[in-house]
């Protein structure tokens, strides 16, 4: 008899746990590469406030009753959305966990009024700058790059959903 097999869920982010998986998962890679930032410890430490109550949303993906990943999807000015805090566990990456995170969050966001999605991202993160080009993102111009509150964020990139 094969033997079952789990699946990876995506669902809004529910309970005091899930908080904090969306916080010790961002945390993890945040500072496999880099420092932690002010600008993080605010997003990480209220996701419901931060994210949630603004009009946006925090997704979580689980498998089985574990949270291996999660996205947030936040309201920056009318009709523009921004992809943040996107993280899977290093044990289920490479599974297309992230991919599923963003095409839920896109749409989503698309669900919540979006015409337009942006974020930042960092070129050390090599899996990461790939995945949001094959979603249809694109590369900001210099020129259309606006203040970022992350001095890591060397990635601006936008995707149109009209």
């Amino acid at each position: 008899m094969p033997e079952a097999t789990s699946t990876v869920t995506i669902a809004d982010l529910a309970t005091p746990a899930d908080a904090e998986a969306f916080r010790t998962l961002n945390e993890a890679w945040i500072t496999r590469y880099f420092t932690l930032e002010d600008e993080d410890r605010v997003f990480l430490s209220d996701p419901v406030g931060r994210v949630v109550e603004q009009g946006g949303a925090v997704l979580v993906a689980r498998l089985d009753d574990q949270v291996v990943g999660c996205i947030g999807v936040v309201p920056t000015t009318p009709g523009v959305f921004e992809l943040v805090k996107m993280a899977v566990s290093p044990d289920h990456q490479g599974h297309g966990t992230g991919r599923k995170l963003i095409a839920v969050a896109l749409d989503r966001a698309r669900e919540l009024g979006a015409r337009r999605v942006v974020l930042e991202s960092n070129s050390q993160l090599a899996s990461a700058v790939p995945l949001y080009e094959a979603f249809g993102f694109r590369h900001l111009g210099h020129d259309e790059v606006a203040p970022s509150p992350y001095v890591r964020a060397d990635v601006h990139m936008v995707l149109d959903l009209a």
